[in-house]
């Protein structure tokens, strides 16, 4: 999980992107438009095919062709009320990608989990994404451009890889159980029917693994590995992130198993962040109130501190 559609921005694009999270702002695209659709995977490819490739060789990717095949996914979607993994929409919210031709079009299952999934529907920014300005690539393109277009597709729904804590937010939206549509009784009849839930999911784990695809400048023709600076600030985010999943959800259920889950997470991200807390003060006022809101603000506040001191020993030693 560490991600797609924009991966030649150059560190500036983190602060910017973090930054706009911790004014809280929050954008509408400015057309007349339905609800933002997915385009598929395959759009992107266009531009980015290194990171296609990683892509197309994950779990997420190849699960598309055979996760709905098994006896215990077809148990868990009958408990749920569905027929078909691939027509229920609780079970397509997470596993697949539907993706729509233009607005107003019937929507199709095009692929599994993928780059939309975690940086956002397309349909509103991606023109806005590859426009790099008359005349202009994306080696050439202004800063003054840059700047403003990584505004305007953030206004347009984009999420920048720089904005790890929105990342983090969506893994948290599947893995933590934290889908809106999401009620108590989906939660406990998925539990029942034996629905994997795993409390000790993190960021880092799954994001530098498998689906690493970090092809920036200078060398977008490498899958960089992430240092171990910014492992421990992304790190700390996704446990603010998971934090603020925890909380928020652990009452949507009474289900044994699943609040279980939800306390394990809610503790191991307390501890997690009250271990930084000498290096980041911030960090008390997000654990006084962990909302969306104050963990984008932390987010930002340490987008340019080490915080490897506290927290090295505790990241993965073998990434998924």
């Amino acid at each position: 999980m560490s991600i797609k559609v924009s991966f030649r921005n150059i560190q500036k694009t983190v602060t910017l992107g973090l930054l706009l999270g911790a004014l809280g702002l929050v954008f509408v695209p400015t057309t007349a438009s339905a609800k933002p659709f997915n385009l598929g995977p395959g759009k992107c490819k266009e531009c980015h095919k290194a990171e296609f490739e990683v892509w197309e060789k994950t779990k997420h990717a190849t699960s598309y062709k055979k996760v709905h095949k098994s006896k215990a996914a077809k148990k868990i979607v009958k408990a749920v009320g569905g027929k078909r993994m691939k027509k229920t929409a609780l079970c397509m919210s997470c596993h697949y990608t539907q993706t729509v031709k233009k607005a107003g079009a019937k929507p199709k299952l095009a692929a599994g989990v993928s780059c939309e999934s975690c940086h956002g529907s397309a349909s509103e920014w991606i023109t806005i994404h590859n426009n790099y300005g008359k005349g202009k690539t994306v080696k050439t393109e202004d800063d003054a451009h840059k700047a403003e277009r990584i505004k305007s597709a953030t206004a347009a729904g984009m999420i920048w890889p720089s904005a790890l804590y929105d990342i983090a937010v969506n893994c948290n939206s599947c893995h933590g159980f934290s889908k809106q549509a999401l009620t108590g009784a989906n939660i406990s009849a998925m539990m029942d029917a034996k629905h994997p839930i795993n409390p000790d999911f993190e960021i880092v784990a799954y994001s530098q693994g498998t689906v690493r695809h970090r092809f920036y400048p200078p060398k977008v023709t490498e899958n960089q590995v992430m240092s171990t600076v910014d492992m421990s600030r992304l790190y700390v985010i996704g446990q603010a992130a998971t934090l603020v999943s925890a909380t928020e959800n652990i009452s949507k259920s009474d289900h044994a198993v699943y609040k279980a889950a939800q306390e394990k997470r809610i503790a191991t991200a307390t501890a997690v962040l009250k271990s930084v807390q000498s290096l980041a003060p911030e960090v008390g006022a997000f654990l006084a109130t962990p909302t969306t809101v104050n963990g984008r603000a932390f987010a930002a506040a340490i987008a340019a501190k080490d915080l490897s001191s506290a927290v090295s020993g505790r990241l993965p030693s073998k990434f998924k």
